[in-house]
């Protein structure tokens, strides 16, 4: 797998942010992305799978897309995510709108290098680690890096919501 060839990895290259590039076989009759890669990840690095996040795209109730990054160990809570982003209300957005607004295929859409920046909330725990596991752009491609530098490049907001 190129792991070079994703936008993701090209902005952490761009901005000199130091990172990790993490692959493995992915799964296609896996169904939840984020736990295959929690499983797969959590075991090999010795990680907690608390590390290991993931992205969800989430429509507001003004229509904007907008990008929620949370622990895959959680749930989002939609109410939560579209306070943080100064929203009333938010929904979880269509499979195809989430694709073509971000570049990404589904399963492997990156916080990072979106074709169209996003308004951004990350759950609040990723600062509670050194390093944390998002997405590189592909399923089966994770990057690992600072959690600070994550909400830095993504002009993020952060806030409690995951739960569970």
């Amino acid at each position: 797998m190129a792991a070079a060839s994703t936008p993701a990895i090209a902005v952490l290259r761009k901005q000199r942010v130091d990172h990790e590039v993490h692959t493995y076989d992915h799964d296609p009759r896996s169904e939840s992305y984020g736990t295959e890669a929690a499983d797969v990840l959590g075991a090999r690095l010795g990680v907690d799978k608390s590390q290991i996040f993931k992205t969800l795209v989430i429509r507001k109730y003004d229509g904007a897309l907008a990008v929620a990054v949370l622990p895959v160990t959680t749930t989002l809570s939609l109410k939560a995510a579209a306070a943080a982003l100064g929203a009333r209300k938010a929904a979880m957005a269509e499979r195809a709108e989430a694709e073509r607004s971000t570049g990404y295929v589904f399963g492997g859409i990156s916080p990072l290098g979106q074709k169209r920046a996003l308004a951004t909330v990350v759950d609040e725990s990723a600062l509670g680690w050194d390093r944390v596991l998002c997405s590189g752009g592909r399923r089966g491609l994770e990057i690992e890096l600072d959690p600070h530098d994550l909400v830095r490049l993504t002009r993020a907001v952060t806030a409690p919501i995951g739960a569970g």
